[in-house]
Formats: C-alpha cells, sequence, structure tokens
C-alpha cells in the first residue's frame, strides 16, 4: 500500500464550510450532479467491498489531517458497515499508536490500539492542530457526510472537481480552482491522484473511485444505521399497503351492506 501524506493545509480546507476565508460565495452554490450510490433510498444498502476500500482512502489520506472522534475500530466490523473480519479489526486497530496511561509512574505511554479504541486522532489536542494549521482547526469527518448540503454527492463531486480555471477567471496567489466548491477557490491542492493507493480487490486505482468509496465511507461514517432504517421503512410501507386494502374491503362490504338496505326499503 502506498502511503500518502498531504501537506499541512491538506483535507481541511477542502471541508471548510462553505463562505469561509477560503472562498468567495457569490450567493449561488455550484451545480451539484447527482451520483448513484448502492444505498440510495428508499430500500438501499451500502456495498461493503466499497466501503472497505473508502477506509483505505480515509487512513492514508484523510487521516493525516482529520479525526472521526464518533468511531472506534470495533465498528469497522459490526452489521452494516465494512464487516472487517474480528481479526482483521484487531490488525486495523493495532497499526494505531494510542497514547495512554498514566503508568505506575504516573508517565504517559503509547500502546497498540485494540478494537474499542477510537479512531486515533492526527493530533494530541485542538491546540496542536491548530498550530499546524496556521490556527485553522481540521473538522471532524465522522458526520460530514451529512453537514454539507449534498451529502455524498458533494464530497465527490469537490473531490474530483479540481480543474485548469477557465479563461479570464482571476484565481488568487495560493489557491486552486475547483469546480464544485463554492466561489471556486479553494487552498487546498488535488489530494487524489491516480495510483496513489493499490487496491487488493482489482478495483482501478482510480481518482474517480478513491473519491467515490471514500464518499461513501464518510456517508456510512455518518449514518451506520441507514440500512436498518430503510429496512423499516419497507416494513412500514407494506404494512399500510395491507392497511389500505383491508379498510378498502371493508368500506366496501359496509356500503354494499347500506346500498342493500337501502333497496328493500325502496322496494
Amino acid at each position: 500500500m502506498t502511503f500518502v501524506r498531504l501537506p499541512a493545509v491538506a483535507l481541511l480546507l477542502a471541508f471548510a464550510a462553505p463562505g469561509s476565508a477560503f472562498a468567495e460565495d457569490n450567493g449561488h452554490g455550484p451545480e451539484i450532479a447527482a451520483q448513484s450510490w448502492s444505498f440510495a433510498p428508499p430500500f438501499g444498502t451500502y456495498d461493503r467491498a466499497q466501503l472497505q476500500r473508502g477506509y483505505r482512502v480515509y487512513k492514508d489520506i484523510c487521516a493525516n489531517c482529520h479525526s472521526m472522534r464518533l468511531l472506534s475500530y470495533r465498528n469497522l466490523g459490526e452489521p452494516g458497515g465494512p464487516e472487517f473480519s474480528p481479526k482483521a479489526v484487531e490488525v486495523l486497530a493495532s497499526q494505531a499508536q494510542i497514547t495512554d496511561g498514566p503508568d505506575d509512574k504516573g508517565q504517559m505511554f503509547q500502546r497498540p490500539g485494540r478494537p474499542a479504541d477510537h479512531f486515533r486522532s492526527p493530533y494530541p489536542n485542538e491546540q496542536a492542530a491548530r498550530a499546524a494549521h496556521k490556527g485553522a482547526l481540521p473538522p471532524d469527518l465522522s458526520v460530514m457526510a451529512k453537514a454539507r448540503p449534498g451529502g455524498p454527492d458533494y464530497l465527490y463531486a469537490l473531490l474530483t472537481g479540481y480543474r485548469e480555471p477557465p479563461e479570464g477567471f482571476d484565481l488568487a496567489k495560493g489557491m486552486h480552482y475547483n469546480e464544485a466548491f463554492p466561489g471556486h477557490q479553494i487552498a487546498m491542492r488535488n489530494p487524489l491522484v491516480d495510483g496513489a493507493i493499490q487496491y487488493t480487490d482489482g478495483t482501478k486505482p482510480t481518482v474517480d473511485n478513491y473519491a467515490r468509496d471514500v464518499s461513501a465511507f464518510l456517508m456510512w461514517a455518518a449514518e451506520p444505521k441507514l440500512e436498518e432504517r430503510h429496512k423499516l421503512g419497507a416494513r412500514v410501507m407494506i404494512f399500510l399497503l395491507v392497511f389500505a386494502v383491508i379498510m378498502y374491503l371493508a368500506k366496501r362490504a359496509v356500503w354494499s351492506r347500506l346500498h342493500a338496505r337501502d333497496h328493500a326499503h325502496t322496494a
């Protein structure tokens, strides 16, 4: 696996709130194209292989700057998610060095991660994170897919939206042109390049697949119970359909008796 380390401003600016100091919004946000997702309502489900690939993209790229404090490594093996095997979850957790303690001497120490640990944050505290990003705090990605209008469609569009600026566009120094970002100017360079991560399941290592996979993974992180909600919705719809049929038949039975009685009285 190829490990890609991004510069200090990396993904922080990619997920910065529209209208921030990093972009000029003219009041009309860019049009975000709707993508085809396996988890789309009303009955969609997550693609397990896609979520596993998306975790790899997050781990090797996004995790250099962003935390996911609401997730634990054990969540990667739970039903409805990537569903890594218990052994794989242990291995993934052990790859992170977690600060623990104090020990018998009152000292903090580093140890391999365990499945029960929360995802390791790239910085020990908020102050360190701000210092590394010139005062800006990298947002946590746990619910990012639900926090931005367009959700995974926006994340995908952002990560694949880097282009050369059109002729006549006034691009500020140090900024990059992005079709999906409000104002089209973003301080982060393109974080994804073809071949940065080698997939092991035969999926092509392209920017399009990286962006699609990590967007799906962030959607699962933000809504891990989506499949349960879809199943509940299906049961409710079936119940309402059956109930409507029963009520229709009951109505016909009641009105047929009333019509028969009225006909007998007028006869």
